[in-house]
């Protein structure tokens, strides 16, 4: 009777260590679809940048410097997302991808700007309308990071309390970074206006 005890007490433990398991995986990978869902929105962000600056250019052609650095802020933050979207648990990749977001936010607030000193610009129907694109998108991002931040803060919760801690040790679950914004000024979309 002893041993069947025994035998049961075993069976009950690795059931456990394999909901466990198996919860901190499903977790897992809900935030790094979450993530993915932020980086089809970042994608959409870096293919409206380059038709706004191109518009832009027309009118703003002494104001090369500007332009070029949102380009440049683009490209940065194109590669750190795609980082970023290789490992979304990686917080090196994170990190970069933050500070990049950052730049371009900071560039593109300076574009717009400069913007509002040429009448032409703002009156221009293309630039009207990729600015509405691009204030949507920033909106969809910002949704879909409260969704992230859900997602690994979910995650990070249950690789941190006993006893999924241990398996989550055992296995290599590594903490998910949140997608936070440090700088206060870049708590704050681009402001787009051209009424």
């Amino acid at each position: 009777m002893p041993f069947i005890v025994l035998i049961g007490l075993f069976v009950l433990l690795i059931v456990g260590v394999i909901g466990m398991y198996n919860s901190l995986v499903t977790l897992r990978n809900r935030f790094k679809n979450a993530f993915a869902q932020i980086d089809v929105q970042l994608k959409r962000r870096y293919d409206l940048i380059p038709n706004l600056v191109e518009t832009a250019k027309g009118y703003m052609g002494h104001e090369r410097e500007t332009l070029e650095a949102v380009i440049q802020a683009r490209n940065m933050a194109m590669t750190a997302g795609k980082a970023a979207a290789e490992n979304p648990a990686d917080a090196g990749a994170m990190a970069g991808l933050l500070g990049a977001e950052g730049l371009l936010t900071g560039a593109l607030g300076k574009l717009f700007a400069l913007s509002e000193a040429y009448p032409d610009l703002k009156a221009n129907q293309n630039m009207m309308q990729l600015s509405e694109e691009l204030a949507a998108t920033e909106n969809t991002i910002s949704s879909a990071r409260q969704e992230f931040n859900h997602a690994a803060t979910a995650y990070n919760t249950r690789r941190e309390i006993f006893p999924s801690n241990m398996i989550a040790g055992m296995f290599n679950f590594t903490p998910a970074t949140l997608f936070e914004v440090a700088e206060p000024e870049q708590k704050e979309a681009p402001k787009v206006s051209f009424s």
